[in-house]
C-alpha cells in the first residue's frame, strides 16, 4: 500500500475552505483576508472533485490514495491560485499535478519496495467494492501512463489533445498509450475485453 497523505478536506471544502496541513498553513495566512478562499476557486473545486476523484480511483484503484491526490492537487491549486491568470487550463493543471502526485507516489514505493524484505502482498477486499472486480484487475495490469491514458480517453471521453494537455505529453503519445493499454487488455481479458 503507497503512503498516504495526512492532508484532508474537510466539510467546509465546499465553501472552498481547504483543512490538514496545507489548509491551516493557508488558513494562518490568509486570516488577514477573513480565511477565505480565493474568488472562483470553491466553483472549481465543486465543478472537478468528483470526475477528479474518480479518474484518479480508476488510475489509483484505491479510494484512499485517490482522495489524497485529490487533497494534495486542490492544495497546490490553492496556492498558487493567484497565479492563474498564466495557467491556460486549471482543470487541465489540476488533472496533471494529481497525475504527477501519483507517479511520484509509486516511484516511492517502488524504491521503498527494493530496499524492503518481501513479506507477500495483502490485500484488503473491501477496496474493490465499488466497481467490479475483474476490470480493477485488469486495469492494475497496465503501466500507469496506459492506465491514465485509457482512463481519460475511454472512461471520461476526452479527446487526445486534452489527454495530452492533462498529462503534459503529446496527443500522439496519448493514443499510442491507449492502444497499447487496449492491446494488454485484450490479451488478458480475452476477446470480449
Amino acid at each position: 500500500m503507497l503512503p498516504s497523505c495526512s492532508t484532508s478536506l474537510s466539510a467546509d471544502a465546499s465553501r472552498g475552505v481547504l483543512k490538514g496541513d496545507a489548509g491551516r498553513r493557508r488558513d494562518r495566512a490568509a486570516s488577514d483576508g477573513a480565511g477565505r478562499a480565493p474568488e472562483g476557486l470553491p466553483d472549481v473545486l465543486r465543478g472537478e472533485h468528483g470526475r477528479l476523484f474518480k479518474t484518479l480511483y480508476f488510475v489509483t484503484g484505491n479510494r484512499t490514495d485517490a482522495a489524497d491526490l485529490v487533497q494534495e492537487a486542490f492544495a497546490k491549486l490553492w496556492e498558487r491560485w493567484d497565479a492563474i491568470d498564466r495557467i491556460d487550463d486549471p482543470t487541465a493543471y489540476l488533472f496533471k499535478v494529481a497525475l504527477n502526485g501519483n507517479r511520484m507516489r509509486l516511484r516511492a514505493a517502488r524504491r521503498a519496495a527494493k530496499r524492503s524484505i518481501p513479506l507477500g502482498i495483502v490485500r484488503d477486499p473491501y477496496d474493490e467494492v465499488d466497481i467490479r472486480e475483474d476490470v480493477l484487475r485488469m486495469l492494475r495490469g497496465l503501466a500507469p501512463r496506459q492506465r491514465a491514458a485509457l482512463v481519460l480517453l475511454d472512461l471520461y471521453g476526452y479527446g487526445s489533445g486534452e489527454a495530452a494537455r492533462i498529462m503534459g505529453i503529446r496527443p500522439s503519445t496519448v493514443r499510442a498509450l491507449a492502444t497499447q493499454g487496449r492491446a494488454v487488455l485484450r490479451r488478458e481479458g480475452g476477446p470480449d475485453a
